[in-house]
């Protein structure tokens, strides 16, 4: 029976994992591309209690050292624990555990399958589990995950590459070293198998390699869905300016998340912020160039607070600071703009900009000023941090 046909039937044995209908996991098993890049280290669960884990082919176990201590059945979903100091899988225990699996298998961790390899940590009082993943393969997935792989290719092309030179920026400066990223918006969205399609697997081949640069230097290249008309300085967000994140025309307009409004009564309004009595007015007292929210004067029944425009977003749970708060007879009516930090490319943009037939790296460049595209085999320095990432 050959390598491939082994894993399509034992894909049909799914529920051993629980996880039922992941029949479309057979066409991407024969994308398996061999490709060389870095290996990435994804945190897919973060000290949890137990994580399932398998392989999708034999797979071999090492321990902390690299040394050979067992192998995993095919198709057999096993429960990773905390044990003493280290990690445990059954009979099997070591200060931390790698899957590695054979024959090109692919990784099951907790509801998933994955690419690469699977590796185990003690952290805290649980198990975290990680994906060691070749760069390439990862943005199959995070490509897939982060836009939407029926797009116009030339989309995907500057997603591929926004999201690898961003990939390789947080690397240079993690300070973190038992991961480089995780599978959120706080970095990157990554869901293995799940969110990978042939357009996604075109999109990052026919860039392989590329990354944006300044200087000759990798940028932080942040994106974000839609900015409601117009991206900002990253200055007038964050913190220090950056010459490539400067505010541009977004062509974003037909962006399902372009206008938006969400409604709150005055007492939803004093529970989420706390501290003032019952919410009367909002008054905006300091504001982007292009109208988002940096500080915000909340006046209630028991005084007032000054509040900042990104945790008046979180503690509403707002889509943008782009927005205005009416109050109509006692219910506040916020209408906003955008999704996102609204911060470098605009993901919206991005494809309003390929469906009018502009290239990829024209769509970089914009959203990117004083950029280039550079191939990575050709940068000789690593990229100096000036400037706080976030969604």
């Amino acid at each position: 029976m050959s390598i491939l046909t082994r894993t399509v039937f034992g894909l049909f044995r799914l529920k051993k994992f629980g996880y039922l209908g992941f029949l479309s996991g057979l066409l991407w098993l024969l994308w398996l591309l061999p490709v060389e890049a870095k290996e990435l280290r994804i945190a897919i669960l973060k000290g949890t209690n137990l994580v399932k884990v398998g392989s999708s082919t034999p797979a071999i176990v090492k321990d902390g050292s690299g040394r050979k201590i067992g192998e995993l059945t095919p198709m057999d979903g096993i429960s990773a624990t905390a044990n003493g100091k280290g990690v445990a899988l059954k009979q099997l225990k070591s200060s931390q555990l790698t899957i590695e699996p054979t024959e090109n298998g692919v990784v099951w961790i907790n509801d998933r399958w994955y690419r690469g390899r699977t590796r185990l940590i003690r952290q805290e009082s649980g198990v975290t589990a990680l994906n060691l993943v070749d760069l390439e393969e990862y943005l199959y997935s995070v490509v897939g995950a982060e836009s939407i792989p029926s797009w116009p290719l030339e989309a995907l092309k500057a997603q591929a590459v926004a999201a690898r030179t961003y990939a390789l920026y947080k690397i240079a400066k993690s300070a973190n070293r038992y991961y480089d990223l995780d599978t959120t918006t706080k970095t990157q969205v990554y869901k293995g198998l799940n969110s990978e399609a042939l357009s996604t697997h075109e999109a990052v081949n026919s860039t392989v390699g590329e990354v944006i640069t300044y200087n000759g230097q990798i940028i932080l290249s942040v994106f974000h869905s839609s900015s409601g008309g117009h991206t900002e300085n990253v200055e007038d967000i964050w913190s220090s300016p950056l010459p490539y994140l400067r505010g541009v025309v977004d062509y974003d307009q037909f962006a399902p998340v372009f206008q938006w409004t969400k409604t709150f009564t005055a007492n939803q309004l004093s529970q989420a912020i706390g501290g003032i009595g019952t919410i009367r007015s909002f008054i905006p007292e300091r504001t982007t160039p292009h109208g988002r929210i940096v500080t915000m004067k909340v006046v209630g029944t028991g005084g007032s607070k000054r509040v900042n425009g990104t945790q008046l977003r979180e503690a509403l749970d707002l889509r943008s600071t782009l927005f205005s708060v009416a109050n109509v007879n006692g219910i506040f009516q916020v209408n906003g703009r955008g999704y996102g930090h609204g911060i470098g490319l605009s993901q919206w943009g991005t494809y309003s900009l390929a469906e009018q037939g502009i290239s990829y790296d024209q769509i970089l460049t914009h959203y990117y000023q004083n950029s280039s595209l550079s191939p990575l085999t050709a940068l000789e320095s690593t990229p100096s941090l000036s400037a706080k990432s976030g969604e």
